[in-house]
């Protein structure tokens, strides 16, 4: 340290210029730092979905789900991993260790994944790897509504249009969809015509994957030229499918359009979505894992101001901003911008009142900026994002930054003081000498303050992840507030401060001096009573304690809120779902100061959400301005919604969705997990556990999630009776997949979109419960 202060004195010139190339560079550096909501506060994680249409979760569970995890316990990086059996779908969630290289790991369970295949029964999908995404996960939430444009044509919008542009932004790894009406052409086959006929569904379902025959035509090959034969693929032609033939009888073709009716048809819902209270499609788009989420935003914001022109030509009303992360950042940006000016003010303020010299009070000042930049740096080389957690670390280690540099420049100024008008005096050797006195005091002082932030730096679990990365750049900035002390400090002053030793020593300084005089001889004095007043203040704050609000990680106010909400009675129709969310939407809109609503119901391909119909969510955004606070904004929402008892819901903040999302899986900030293998009395003891928490002082959103038993209509096969008829019990299974749930016989093609081809009962059948 002595050298250092030595060498930068030397070279007090070159010390100077390097700081001025050092302000410009961090600047243009740091404008280019990765910006973020919050820090990645949880582990690198991974989906894998694997659909099963028309299983119960009973069935997934025991022959998708346990294969599923069977295959990938033991891959390497793996530190848990969790499941969900719903209807039609198998959900594995797993998460990386903390060490773990996350796209490797990932490489390891899709080669574990591959050992399934021809495994898994016949009908289930193939198991899917989610994209790695980014612990916020949401860039955008997008709506669109239209009075022109039918189910079908907005769903195609979304699918064809909105979501591959949005798909080739940098830092997008996902963009699902909910809501509209996904076209199909359904083959719905005439029970009674079939039967008079003496033919079944395996017979339509033979002749409708004929009718959608694909196949390469070869060449011919002439004296001079070789000619390719196209054959077409099949469009999405329903009159063309329903004219193919499905058997002769009596020497007559009987075409399948004479036992079905071929049709566009909407396929089989198992989410949907409203916007502002009106049937609408909501596109969700998540970021990369790592991505910068503002300018994923604006690239993505950037993307769909292209598309809205031509969408608002079609009739297409978009909502753009349903839910806005990166807002938060730039709010967040903007009061950083405003403490950092204001503290400023105030520090310059305080400086030269103390040193009586603008000189010194810049020098002095100057540690800030250099430090700040010094840390943004290194975070962003580093591979960490600026977020609201990393600013909020700069706004608590302003007031801190200029300690070390005020200490030594008033060391400095005092001892210039002492030295003027003695024999032989050197400014240069006085500037030296002044700043290795301190050295050491700096330098204990800088490392009992990040000792204090230790703690809190190497705190495990999300709780970890969320606070490190203030606690980190806290400490970075103190640590680099130190080494401009020891360099930049002094050899400003030795190029500045020639001048200064003849200045008399601050008025202020001298009666604060003065004062310290007279309390240091009182405490000398009744040293036993300073020391019983120190004693009772260290036991009242002690005893204070259990009384104070403790938490962990702050309630952040979004201008969002998350609604989740369920339906009381199980297995919920989605079309009730969307009728009591169009009632909760028309009534919360009312409200000044909610700006949008968007309702997310049930679960879409792929998406991050994996719900039954009856489970879903409202984004509620906030207007820019509102006389309300946002706890009192969260308790209307939450009295607004008791109005409702057939819905049981939960008011969070967006963050407080996802923590404790990745914390338990579910929502709630505290979960209790009743474990047994008998369905009905973990049922019951959940419902006990429910009465005894509801009477506890605080408790608000109580929800008890009844996924253990839904609506069943149980089949039996009767294997006598098959063999009469001449069926095995797989024509029997296949007949009843093919008539509730579908069989996707091929696609059509029409461009760039295809165009589902499946055979179904129609909608009155198939929804009747009775023969």
């Amino acid at each position: 340290m002595n050298a250092l202060i030595r060498w930068s004195i030397r070279y007090r010139g070159i010390v100077a210029l390097l700081s001025v190339v050092w302000l410009i560079a961090g600047v243009i550096l740091a404008m280019r730092a990765p910006l973020d909501v919050f820090p990645e506060f949880v582990p690198p994680q991974v989906t894998i979905q694997t659909e099963a249409p028309g299983l119960a979760p009973e069935q997934v569970e025991q022959i998708i789900t346990r294969p599923v995890e069977a295959a990938i316990i033991g891959a390497p990086g793996i530190a848990s991993a969790r499941s969900e059996s719903v209807y039609g779908l198998s959900v594995v969630l797993v998460t990386f260790e903390d060490d773990a290289e996350p796209y490797r790991a990932r490489q390891g369970i899709s080669e574990r994944l591959a050992t399934l295949t021809g495994k898994l029964p016949i009908g289930a999908g193939t198991p899917k790897l989610t994209p790695l995404t980014s612990s916020t996960m949401d860039v955008l939430k997008i709506g669109l509504l239209s009075n022109s444009v039918d189910p079908y044509a907005l769903r195609d919008i979304a699918d064809w249009t909105i979501k591959p542009r949005l798909l080739a932004v940098p830092g997008i790894a996902r963009v699902t969809v909910y809501g509209g009406a996904v076209r199909q052409i359904q083959i719905q086959p005439k029970i009674e015509r079939l039967t008079a006929l003496g033919l079944t569904t395996t017979d339509v379902i033979t002749s409708a994957r004929e009718a959608l025959a694909l196949r390469g035509g070869g060449i011919i090959e002439t004296t001079a030229q070789r000619i390719t034969i196209e054959t077409p693929p099949p469009e999405p032609d329903p009159h063309a499918i329903a004219e193919t033939m499905l058997t002769i009888q009596n020497e007559r073709p009987i075409k399948l359009g004479e036992v079905a009716t071929v049709t566009f048809a909407p396929a089989v819902k198992v989410g949907d979505a409203t916007i502002m209270g009106q049937p609408g499609v909501l596109i969700t788009i998540s970021g990369q894992f790592g991505a910068n989420t503002l300018e994923a935003t604006q690239a993505t914001e950037a993307a769909l101001a292209e598309l809205t022109p031509a969408l608002k030509q079609r009739g297409v009303d978009v909502y753009p901003a349903l839910h806005r992360p990166a807002t938060f950042v730039v709010r967040a940006l903007g009061n950083l911008r405003g403490a950092l000016i204001l503290g400023s003010i105030l520090i310059l303020a305080v400086l030269y009142a103390f040193l009586r010299s603008v000189t010194a009070a810049l020098i002095s000042f100057l540690a800030i900026p250099l430090s700040l930049l010094a840390a943004v740096v290194i975070l962003a080389q580093s591979g960490q994002s600026l977020n609201t957690m990393t600013l909020g670390g700069f706004a608590l280690a302003l007031g801190v930054l200029v300690d070390d540099a005020i200490i030594d420049i008033e060391n400095i100024t005092r001892r210039l003081r002492l030295a003027q008008g003695t024999a032989g005096f050197d400014h240069l050797a006085v500037v030296e000498d002044a700043s290795i006195e301190i050295r050491g005091s700096m330098l204990y002082g800088t490392l009992a303050v990040i000792f204090v932030f230790f703690p809190i730096l190497f705190a495990g679990g999300v709780q970890g992840r969320f606070i490190g990365p203030m606690a980190l750049t806290f400490i970075i900035a103190v640590l680099a507030s130190m080494i401009v002390a020891l360099t930049v400090t002094p050899a400003l002053c030795a190029l500045l401060l020639k001048a200064h030793g003849r200045t008399a020593e601050p008025r202020l300084l001298y009666y604060l001096k003065a004062a310290q005089t007279w309390v240091m001889n009182v405490v000398r004095r009744s040293w036993g009573l300073t020391v019983a007043v120190l004693a009772a203040g260290a036991v009242a704050a002690a005893a204070a304690i259990p009384y104070l609000h403790s938490e962990l990680i702050p309630q952040f106010r979004e201008g969002h809120f998350v609604l989740q909400a369920s339906m009381a009675a199980s297995g919920t129709s989605i079309e009730d779902v969307v009728t009591v969310g169009e009632r909760i939407s028309a009534k919360l809109l009312k409200l000044p100061f909610i700006e949008t609503v968007a309702h997310q119901i049930g679960r879409a391909e792929s998406g991050e959400d994996t719900w039954s119909p009856d489970r879903s969510e409202f984004h509620i955004e906030l207007t820019a301005v509102h006389k309300e606070s946002e706890e009192q904004a969260q308790d209307i929402i939450r009295a607004t919604l008791r109005d409702f008892p057939e819905v049981r819901s939960e008011t969070l903040t967006f963050l407080g969705d996802r923590i404790s999302e990745s914390l338990t899986g579910e929502t709630a900030q505290v979960v209790i997990n009743v474990l047994g293998t008998d369905l009905l009395a973990i049922e019951k003891s959940a419902a006990d556990i429910q009465k005894a928490v509801a009477s506890i002082p605080g408790v608000t959103d109580l929800r008890m999630p009844k996924t253990a038993f839904v609506p069943t209509v149980s089949v039996r096969l009767n294997p006598s009776a098959l063999s009469i008829y001449g069926l095995t019990p797989q024509d029997a299974l296949d007949s009843l997949q093919t008539a509730f749930a579908g069989t996707t016989v091929g696609q059509t093609y029409s461009g760039a979109r295809t165009v589902d081809v499946v055979v179904i009962l129609p909608p009155v059948e198939r929804n009747r419960l009775t023969e």
